[in-house]
């Protein structure tokens, strides 16, 4: 079970969240009631997927990407997760089994923060 003080922390970054969504503005007028729509939706769909984690550094992790992704959509004007931009090398040709998984690796630790649940939601989907 998660502490008092993270499940105040938790509470009180989804009201945050709740909040931004109610008050969103869209760059583009038209867009902004969709815009709206899927960060409540968003943030309902994984704070209820994720309701269930008791491993203290998971729900840690969890609240650090929800903080990066509001803060990123503050910034930008964009509540979308943005796109990842992958290391120069990870592109090259394969030299082997060790070669591929090292930059298998390299790419796994290059992954942003705020872009983890769109990675478990894809694998979900394969």
């Amino acid at each position: 079970m998660a502490s008092v003080p993270l499940r105040t922390e938790v509470i009180r970054l989804y009201s945050r969240i709740l909040k931004v969504g109610r008050k969103w503005q869209a760059q583009d007028i038209n867009e902004t009631k969709v815009e709206r729509d899927y960060i409540l939706e968003e943030a309902k769909l994984l704070f209820r997927k994720n309701k269930n984690l008791t491993e203290l550094s998971e729900i840690r992790q969890r609240l650090v990407e929800a903080e990066a992704r509001v803060t990123m959509a503050e910034h930008y004007g964009n509540p979308y997760p943005r796109p990842v931009n992958l290391p120069k090398t990870s592109f090259t040709k394969r030299e082997g089994k060790k070669v591929g998984k090292a930059i298998q690796k390299m790419n796994e630790m290059s992954r942003p923060v705020y872009i983890r649940s769109s990675d478990d939601a894809m694998q979900k989907d394969n």
